[in-house]
This record gives C-alpha cells, sequence and structure tokens, in this order.
C-alpha cells in the first residue's frame, strides 16, 4: 500500500465541496497499474460531474478523466506497459485529480518520446473526442466545411487544428478579439465574434447563402437552436456540451422536413469505452502529435488549486487546455 494527495469532492455542487485529502491506495490488482501522475487535465465534463448534472455516484470521489505520468507498479495479467513507461489515458474511471492512481492497464497509452508529458495530458481527452468528431460522428475532408463553436477553447483549437490538417475550411466563433487571434493562428479560415455579429447571418454570409456541413456545438442553449440555421440541407450538427445552459427541447420537426438536418448528441466515454475505437483514437492522435498538431496549454496550476481551475473555466476565462501539475 502506498498513500497519495488527493483532492476529494465531498457533495455535488460549488467549488467549495472540493477539499484536500490523503488517501491510501492498495496495490495494483490484475490488469491495473499504478502511476504516478505528471499532468492532469481540467474538462469541462468535471464541472458538469462536480454540480451534480453527471452524477458520479459514492461521495467522497475524486474526479478527473484526463492525464499522464510514469508507471510505478503493475498487477498480475499487464502486458500493455511496464514499471518506468510514460503513459497517459483519457475517460473512465475517474481519479484523476490525484498525484497517484491505479488505473486498468487497458486505459493507458505509452507516450512516444517526441511528445511532452504536459502535452499528452492536455491533448488526450479533447484529441479522442476530436477523433469521434472528425472521424466518426462526421467524416471530414477536403471540401467540407465546418462551424466550430468556441474555437479558442480547448477543444475548439484542437478540432480547428486537426480539421485544417484533413483539408476543411474551419469557420469559428470566439468572444473576443484576443480569442479570435488564437483560433486564426490555429488555422481557423474565419472567426466569428458573437457577441458583436449575428454568427448564423456570418455563416450564411461566408458560405454564399449555403451554410456549413458540420456543426460543433458545446455551449448549448439558445446556441445550439439557432446553430440550426448555420447548417445547409442534410448537414450535420454535433452537441456536445452545455456550457452556457440547459440544452433545449428539440422536437423532430425542428430537424425536418423544412431543415433537413440530422442532429449527433455523441458522449467521448461512450467512444473511449469502445477499446478498438479508443486504440484507433489515440493511435491517430499520437501520429497527429508526433507529426506536428499543435496543442494549446492556457493555463497550468498546482493540483491543490483545483477549485481556482474550476472558476475560471467556468467564467471562460481559459482558452486552450488548462492542466494541473502534481
Amino acid at each position: 500500500m502506498t498513500t497519495t494527495f488527493a483532492i476529494e469532492l465531498t457533495a455535488p455542487g460549488g467549488v467549495e465541496c472540493f477539499r484536500a485529502a490523503t488517501r491510501t491506495l492498495a496495490a495494483p490488482g490484475p490488469g491495473e497499474v499504478r502511476i504516478r501522475h505528471t499532468a492532469m487535465g481540467v474538462n469541462f465534463v468535471d464541472i458538469y460531474q462536480r454540480t451534480g448534472l453527471y452524477p458520479v455516484g459514492e461521495m467522497p470521489a475524486v474526479l478527473g478523466v484526463e492525464g499522464a505520468g510514469v508507471v510505478e507498479e503493475i498487477g498480475s495479467d499487464v502486458h500493455e506497459v511496464a514499471a518506468g513507461d510514460r503513459v497517459a489515458y483519457a475517460g473512465l474511471p475517474l481519479g484523476g485529480y490525484a498525484q497517484a492512481r491505479n488505473i486498468p492497464a487497458s486505459r493507458l497509452v505509452r507516450i512516444p518520446d517526441a511528445v511532452d508529458d504536459r502535452i499528452a495530458a492536455a491533448a488526450m481527452l479533447r484529441g479522442v473526442t476530436a477523433h469521434m468528431l472528425l472521424r466518426r460522428v462526421f467524416p471530414v475532408g477536403a471540401g467540407t466545411t465546418i462551424l466550430v463553436h468556441a474555437a479558442a477553447g480547448g477543444l475548439g483549437l484542437l478540432v480547428t487544428a486537426w480539421a485544417k490538417r484533413l483539408g476543411a475550411r474551419v469557420i469559428g466563433t470566439a468572444g473576443s478579439p484576443a480569442k479570435a487571434d488564437l483560433a486564426l493562428a490555429q488555422g481557423a479560415d474565419h472567426v466569428i465574434l458573437y457577441r458583436e455579429q449575428d454568427f448564423v447571418a456570418e455563416v450564411r454570409r461566408l458560405t454564399e447563402g449555403c451554410g456549413v456541413d458540420f456543426a460543433i456545438d458545446g455551449i448549448g442553449g439558445e446556441t445550439l437552436a439557432r446553430t440550426l440555421d448555420a447548417v445547409h440541407p442534410f448537414g450535420m450538427v454535433a452537441s456536445i456540451g452545455q456550457a452556457s445552459g440547459a440544452l433545449p427541447d428539440l422536437p423532430l420537426t425542428e430537424l425536418g422536413p423544412r431543415r433537413s438536418l440530422a442532429i449527433s448528441r455523441p458522449s467521448v466515454f461512450t467512444y473511449a469505452a469502445d477499446l478498438p475505437a479508443y486504440r484507433q483514437a489515440t493511435k491517430e492522435l499520437f501520429g497527429e502529435l508526433v507529426a506536428g498538431l499543435p496543442v494549446t496549454i492556457g493555463a497550468e496550476l498546482p493540483l491543490a488549486r483545483v477549485a481556482d481551475a474550476h472558476i475560471m473555466l467556468e467564467r471562460g476565462e481559459t482558452t486552450g487546455s488548462l492542466l494541473l501539475v502534481p
């Protein structure tokens, strides 16, 4: 057994429900590995879990679904990794907000020598999400035009850069000129300042009235409802979050026949739980990272400042990925 510093969630609610704790880790069981984190990601899904929108079960709980580190010890029947390997992971089970954790070996991916631990931790969940969106939900390639809301966020920047490498035209939205500049630097062809411009009208103008092939929305609320008018007939809308509030009720009559749209509500956790899909996604992700896919780290905070990280993310004060370091 060993002990580790962790941040526990004691009940659903605000950041005041976090507390520092010392946890005891048993020796890794069959198929399990203990890793010592070098970096951990913070994601909007962590906020949904903290507030109770996505229940996490028994409390106290340690949140966190993404990280990188070094294998310290392996249990029996582990063949994927060895002690001393640099590894990263994304998805369930929870447990990332800790200096060390036990995790199924099947979740771990070896980090290539050319990729820094911080980049791996910043890219894993967003990278698997981007693969799900660009490869499974709507195959994106040359000639595809996509709309990416919150294009300066961690996922938005990664999706933008990856879609450009696939040959797509990318229209993004952002809340400030500084965020727009970040998205443009990542390869976006156009960025709409949604606080100053009607994004639907701008998308229609930029596409000569046609609309985009594929729209990715993690904002929810009225933004999702209005996004339907930014997509051309027989296009696709992916709803992947609700940063601004509850998702609207969308009757089928809103999708067609007038608009003739498809809508997807994909879960990266469901995607990552499919091990063949997860392995293919992470293989392609690290291949892209080695080949130069850029990953933006907007801020790094000590693990003890998880509450501050959540506040920054909720207030929209971050760009790129947000990391915790032990």
